[in-house]
């Protein structure tokens, strides 16, 4: 048997943790730059309120109804979930974290017959230490422990918890489930399903296996097992980052080239930031800038432009060069520009770089400059040794998050103070 525990709501609940007065409230979470509606709490789902909503579209109704908004502040969801994590850690024989909100545990240390009791205690647990409301599901696969944890959070019967243990449950559960929130499944597939008559995970399951191999490969059938309780998924089997982008949306729209170099040079430097932290290299960096579409007065552009390297590298010195010349192809001159970005692609583990007989870069000394770059920044703060192509106006090419909460458990400027 496998459990998960899916935390409710997870970036609003982290921001009620120190808002008690925003429970019972309201509250919806933006994404990057304030785009648009990621998450939200039920309250703010019975006004209407969706995820993926632009943020702008739907701002009079937030305001007219007094709903909190929040910029996403990912330093202060990353610590409650790991101490999310390691609280559960401290119950349990074995833990595999699969998302920021989501982890599949070992319960055989539990008796079968107190397993719903013991899972209702662990939950509570969890709400008092961390504040933090959570959904257990329990199935013979981690697809069906995903199915009950849909169950367990959208049915208060359950009390948060659904276990999904004999066979007549297992297909009450699936006839109930639409096929296009099934684990592995997706909205991607929905249309082709609905043309087969297939609307439930339930209708899926009861396809031929060849059939399933032939229209959805292995991943497909899969799937297809593990609805019908066969185990088979492992969360190792997740599919490795293809690409890393940055790219931002400018308040006021650019039109000097030195100025997109900063913004290009930003964006590449933060690619090559978290390229390092995973221990890979990329193979081809692409650019692209675009104009205001809404600008229908202005000259329309969006182009992007790809260079392969030689040899694959995290070194941003290397990719910020090749970003300038992929830059220098596309930029036309009296273009108002309202958005840009960097993509890195074709990455491998910096284990396996081979280096190519006509690359005349020394990568073992960029290597070592970089490790000593970085490991200054680690200690003076982020930023603090950079490439002078990135100027010093850092805060113009950040995030726009006009709504982000302090971040009470990673920076001691910001703990609360408890008054007596």
């Amino acid at each position: 048997m496998f459990a998960l525990c899916d935390c409710d709501s997870f970036f609003a609940s982290c921001e009620r943790v120190f808002r008690p007065e925003l429970y019972g409230k309201p509250v919806v979470v933006l994404s990057n730059n304030d785009g648009c509606i990621v998450a939200m709490t039920k309250e703010a789902k019975q006004l209407g309120l969706k995820r993926g909503l632009p943020y702008y579209q739907v701002k009079d109704l937030i305001r007219a109804n007094g709903v909190a908004v929040f910029s996403s502040n990912y330093a202060l969801y990353g610590d409650i979930s790991s101490r999310v994590m390691q609280l559960i850690a401290e119950e349990v024989q074995d833990i595999e974290v699969y998302s920021i909100d989501e982890a599949f545990f070992d319960i055989s240390g539990f008796a079968p017959d107190r397993l719903h009791e013991k899972l209702v205690k662990l939950r509570a647990k969890i709400y008092k230490g961390i504040g933090i409301p959570v959904s257990i599901g329990v199935g013979t696969t981690r697809t069906l422990a995903k199915v009950a944890s849909h169950f367990a959070k959208n049915y208060q019967g359950y009390q948060g918890v659904c276990i999904i243990d004999t066979e007549e449950k297992r297909t009450k559960a699936l006839q109930l489930f639409p096929v296009d929130k099934v684990w592995g499944i997706g909205r991607q597939f929905r249309k082709r399903l609905e043309y087969y008559g297939v609307g439930t995970a339930y209708d899926f399951q009861e396809l031929k296996e060849s059939f399933v191999r032939k229209e959805f490969k292995l991943s497909g059938v899969k799937t297809w097992k593990e609805l019908q309780g066969i185990a088979c998924k492992s969360v190792d089997e997740l599919p490795e980052k293809q690409s890393i982008c940055t790219s931002r949306s400018f308040a006021e729209m650019i039109t000097d080239f030195d100025k997109m170099t900063e913004s290009i040079a930003n964006f590449t430097a933060s690619c090559c930031r978290r390229l390092r932290k995973q221990g890979s290299v990329a193979e081809t960096i692409t650019v692209f800038i675009m104009t205001n579409r809404f600008r229908t007065d202005l000259p329309q552009q969006i182009e992007s432009t790809s260079i392969q390297l030689i040899t694959p590298t995290d070194s941003t010195m290397q990719l910020t060069k090749y970003a300038i010349t992929a830059l220098r192809k596309i930029w036309r001159e009296g273009n108002h520009y309202k958005k840009s970005g960097v993509i890195l692609t074709g990455i491998s583990s910096n284990r396996d770089i081979q280096q190519n007989l006509f690359d005349n870069v020394d990568h073992a000394k960029q290597r070592r400059l970089t490790n000593t770059i970085d490991e200054i920044n680690r200690t003076q703060g982020p930023d603090a040794v950079h490439l002078a192509i990135q100027s010093d106006s850092f805060s113009k090419w950040n995030l726009r998050r006009e709504h982000m909460s302090p971040c009470y458990t990673t920076n001691i400027k910001d703990v609360l103070i408890v008054k007596a």
